[in-house]
């Protein structure tokens, strides 16, 4: 726990390159197997998104003040997203007995003109509360509120952890 906690700016690039892999993940499902995100797995991008920025960004700050802001807005990214993939995991749990989450894409490019087609594509096409695809029981969902809990966890550790004394101790 020391090579993670010992060196903030090390973990903060840790979790930033988690966050990069779990958004290339999410592409390669998207379009290599062939899963539409719905409108709460783009918000949960986002989410992913800001949780890298504001992480690279607090790896690359050298003052405690500065690196303490950017992990604050992560860890509010990392609510966020938690929230949403909890909202996301309890209508798969519970599905609605009318599916609002969203449209497919080409019914929307024909009803709808290309100025307010192209941001409803935007927000995505799937079924919030269908399950494309699990891994060791668990739905993208799950998975999804896992890595925002330990990415927000973490962070908040590193937030509420004690510098190290650079100096030497007094007698």
């Amino acid at each position: 726990m020391n090579f993670f906690f010992g060196a903030p700016r090390r973990a903060f690039a840790l979790i930033c390159l988690a966050c990069i892999g779990m958004l290339a993940f999410g592409l390669y499902l998207q379009h290599v197997v062939g899963l539409e995100p719905c409108p709460m797995c783009v918000v949960q991008r986002y989410a992913l998104m800001a949780v890298a920025v504001f992480s690279a960004l607090a790896a690359m700050s050298s003052g405690r003040g500065l690196r303490s802001l950017w992990a604050v807005l992560g860890l509010v990214a990392s609510i966020g997203g938690a929230f949403t993939a909890a909202r996301q995991t309890w209508l798969q749990w519970y599905p609605p007995e009318y599916v609002s989450c969203g449209r497919d894409i080409y019914g929307m490019i024909e009803q709808f003109p290309l100025q307010r087609a192209l941001p409803m594509i935007f927000r995505g096409s799937g079924d919030c509360s269908k399950v494309d695809w699990t891994f060791l029981g668990l739905s993208i969902a799950n998975w999804s509120f896992i890595a925002f809990a330990v990415f927000g966890l973490l962070t908040l550790a590193l937030l509420l952890r004690r510098p190290r004394s650079g100096g030497l101790a007094s007698a």
